[in-house]
């Protein structure tokens, strides 16, 4: 019974993942009170998301919605951005992360409302002063605590006025790249337990797959209302987990 919970979760949680992020504070609740220890719980979203995140990118490259050219200077960046932010969350407390993650959504979340971008525009993704320095600093975040890092993401490259589909894609090639690293690293330690994490991996690449066929189908001026009702879920989720 739970290897069919833990596909649906894999399901729900990555087919939203994959339209407007958050897909991680659907899946890892879940996770935990189904009684997986939370290493294991950490570690089987870790390997899910590699495993789908490369899945979507794939199939939109694979369509040409996304080059490699455009794509993949943010590797570097995204990974570097994440190995400093597990530095600085060494230093910091559980509450402050919570403090610095709901500062953040909230100001994309305030910004959505007065930001040019709206998902419609046919730019390419080109390493600018806004670019560079934002894929960074969302990197640090997903390093530092990452719920919401696919939400932020899809902020920046609207405000870039980069298409949504091509959109979704660089942000699953940036998740990707976010969770290869902590995947092995959970894998190597042991914590993995295998048939559960399958099963929701199998859940994962297709809602993967559904997310991606849902945004080449989804009308752009769609798209910022969705992303500001995960973002407020978000918040809101994110403040319960501290207050109890």
């Amino acid at each position: 019974m739970d290897y069919l919970v833990l596909f649906c979760i894999g399901v729900t949680a990555t087919t939203i993942g994959t339209l407007a992020g958050g897909g991680g504070l659907i899946s890892l609740p879940a996770m935990l009170m189904l009684g997986m220890p939370i290493h294991s719980a950490i570690g089987a979203n870790k390997v899910s998301n590699m495993v789908s995140s490369f899945s979507s990118f794939f199939t939109l490259f694979r369509r040409k919605q996304i080059t490699l050219k455009e794509s993949f200077w943010l590797v570097p960046f995204s990974l570097g951005g994440g190995v400093t932010g597990g530095v600085i969350a060494a230093q910091l407390s559980s509450e402050s992360l919570y403090i610095v993650a709901v500062i953040l959504l909230a100001f994309a979340f305030g910004t959505s409302f007065i930001g040019k971008g709206g998902f419609s525009g046919t730019e390419p993704l080109k390493l600018t002063p806004v670019s560079g320095p934002g894929l960074f600093g969302i990197g640090i975040y997903d390093g530092l605590f990452g719920p919401g890092q696919g939400t932020l993401m899809l902020y920046l490259f609207s405000y870039l006025n980069i298409a949504y589909v091509k959109s979704v894609g660089l942000v699953r090639l940036a998740t990707f790249s976010s969770c290869f690293g902590a995947a092995i690293s959970y894998i190597l330690s042991g914590a993995i337990i295998w048939p559960l994490t399958l099963a929701l991996m199998a859940g994962s690449v297709t809602g993967a797959q559904l997310g991606v066929r849902i945004a080449e189908k989804l009308r752009p001026d769609y798209v910022k209302p969705i992303l500001r009702v995960v973002t407020a879920l978000l918040i809101v989720q994110l403040i319960a987990d501290n207050v109890m």
